[in-house]
């Protein structure tokens, strides 16, 4: 192939650079979940109501607490966020794609427990300023309770800063 000028290798990458935009686009649009279908999330508190439940196609939350503590449970794209609290715990889950998120908190105790696209989470605190956090990801699973942390999988992480445990990406787990 014989170029005889700079202009007949123009349309050529102009027609690359196009190609590299439109790439760009269809990544970024999938990234940010753009023109997908989802169930509308639903957020549950407590209080002000004692005991609150809410289902939104497949999303799903319910929070409970007792006078004097708070829960707070999200759910978004078929996931399922619980939380309970008593005894002025604080307790918070949030859960997308699939994702399971459970947490309790009671004496003061505070608990969050995050389930992102199809993770399984469960956080537990019992006590005044101990505070446990479990973050599971797509086909991972995270526990912080009183009887340790555990973690499975590449996504999980896990921390009870009552005990000074942590775990991440399965490693560093409590044996039980």
């Amino acid at each position: 192939m014989i170029i005889r000028s700079f202009r007949s290798v123009r349309p050529g990458r102009r027609a690359a650079r196009a190609g590299v935009v439109a790439a760009l686009g269809v990544a970024a649009a999938s990234l940010l979940g753009v023109g997908a279908a989802t169930a509308a999330p639903v957020t549950c508190v407590s209080p002000p109501s004692e005991n609150q439940i809410l289902v939104s196609d497949t999303a799903s939350c319910g929070a409970k607490a007792e006078i004097g503590s708070t829960a707070r449970a999200a759910a978004a794209d078929s996931g399922t966020a619980v939380s309970v609290a008593n005894a002025a715990g604080a307790a918070e889950a949030q859960a997308t794609g699939f994702g399971t998120a459970l947490s309790a908190a009671r004496d003061g105790g505070r608990s969050f427990a995050f389930a992102l696209g199809g993770g399984l989470s469960h956080s537990s605190a019992q006590g005044p300023s101990v505070i446990t956090l479990s973050l599971a990801g797509w086909g991972s699973g995270a526990t912080a309770d009183e009887t340790g942390v555990t973690c499975v999988g590449a996504q999980s992480f896990a921390v009870n800063t009552g005990s000074g445990q942590w775990c991440a990406v399965g490693v560093g787990s409590t044996r039980r």
